[in-house]
């Protein structure tokens, strides 16, 4: 259960924070500042391409990895396909991840590699694979780390990973924490601009830095509920199955990333789907046990031992409909016809990037408000 008074209780939070979840969250723009610099430092914005590669493979292990490859994909549409590269499976020996490279893979093609860890072996034996196939590859890891040895072995371009600007929690981060995205994401915005793939010059990431920063003021441990989007987004999700539908580009990959953390950092089940497809593919849950208003059970039974059962509630996150055309009030009616109750989020007007980075603040601050004040 959640503890809803937990939530305007600052120094509980505080306490409760081991692996510095808030604080990633409120630095993201701090991020975003320092590793458009490194990447920078490393010439990526002076690269002067011959062309646009055919393809743009990603690989890289964990949430942040997953919620890179899910946002180049959106930002990049039809301009090259984006591929995430996912482990083939597992070495017996040390029981590491293996990737591979498909076979049609060649000089004309380019290999990012994002990782916080930078210690997996599966990944430093792509970048060889990528190097004796002709392959451009571009990696962003941590400082020193075997990963960031081995792309530069490869004639490769190593960016340094941000770093967090304070200290390390308590508790070892996982890669679904708030700003690592951020981290291991900028730089390969920086490159695929100077290519063409996608729309992000340096004024544009100094915008995103500035609206993560705004949108952490509002959603910060100090704001209390009542106009604090992100508490009121996790006191409404108490209890529930959260059905997550997004509408535009910007949103679907964060309604996915916004799944993925709640399962992660708050143990939470979450499931999401692109509108208009989410009304047919989760309708049925609607009316099944978990509906808004299911007894899954008999009036008589005790319930004084028992967990309170989850029932649905849908999500709306929203970026501008393509053409105007919308979905989401065929949503609307659909969810409150079966007494489902809804919450919406729709960012204020910008860049696609800034409209996604303000979507990714506000529910990685959910993500962080559950997990904390989840008993």
């Amino acid at each position: 259960m959640l503890d809803e008074s937990s939530l305007d209780a600052p120094e509980a939070l505080a306490r409760a924070d081991r692996r510095g979840l808030l604080r990633g969250a409120a630095e993201a723009g701090a991020r975003v500042r320092t590793a458009a610099r490194n990447a920078a430092e490393a010439g990526l914005a002076d690269l002067e391409p011959e062309g646009r590669p055919r393809a743009v493979l990603v690989a890289g292990s964990g949430a942040a990895a997953t919620g890179v490859a899910d946002v180049l994909t959106a930002l990049a549409g039809a301009a090259a396909p984006v591929t995430r590269l996912r482990p083939t499976g597992v070495a017996p020996a040390a029981g590491a991840l293996r990737w591979a490279l498909p076979g049609w893979a060649g000089s004309v093609d380019l290999l990012l590699i994002a990782t916080a860890d930078g210690s997996e072996p599966g990944l430093a034996l792509l970048a060889e694979q990528a190097y004796r196939r002709g392959c451009s590859v571009v990696g962003v890891a941590p400082r020193r780390s075997p990963l960031a040895e081995a792309v530069d072995g490869a004639h490769g371009l190593v960016v340094p990973m941000a770093e967090a600007p304070y200290e390390e929690p308590e508790v070892p981060f996982t890669e679904a924490a708030p700003g690592t995205l951020w981290a291991l994401l900028t730089p390969l915005l920086v490159l695929l601009d100077r290519v063409g793939l996608v729309t992000a010059p340096p004024e544009t990431l100094q915008h995103v830095a500035d609206r993560l920063d705004s949108t952490a003021e509002r959603c910060g441990p100090a704001v209390a509920t009542y106009s604090n989007p992100a508490k009121t987004l996790a006191a409404e999700l108490a209890g529930s199955l959260p059905l997550i539908w997004t509408e535009g580009t910007a949103a679907a990959p964060v309604g996915r990333r916004f799944a993925a953390v709640l399962t992660e950092l708050a143990g939470r089940p979450a499931l999401a789907a692109e509108l208009p497809e989410a009304l047919r593919a989760h309708g049925t849950l609607l009316v099944g046990p978990i509906a808004g208003d299911a007894d899954p059970d008999d009036f008589f039974r005790d319930r004084v031992d028992e967990p309170q059962a989850l029932h649905a509630r849908v999500v709306l996150l929203r970026d501008r409909p393509a053409g105007g055309l919308t979905a989401a009030p065929a949503a609307r009616e659909l969810a409150l016809a079966q007494d489902t109750p809804v919450s919406e989020l729709e960012p204020e007007e910008g860049s696609e990037l800034e409209v996604l980075a303000e979507l990714l603040a506000v529910t990685d601050f959910t993500a962080a408000y559950t997990a904390l004040a989840t008993a």
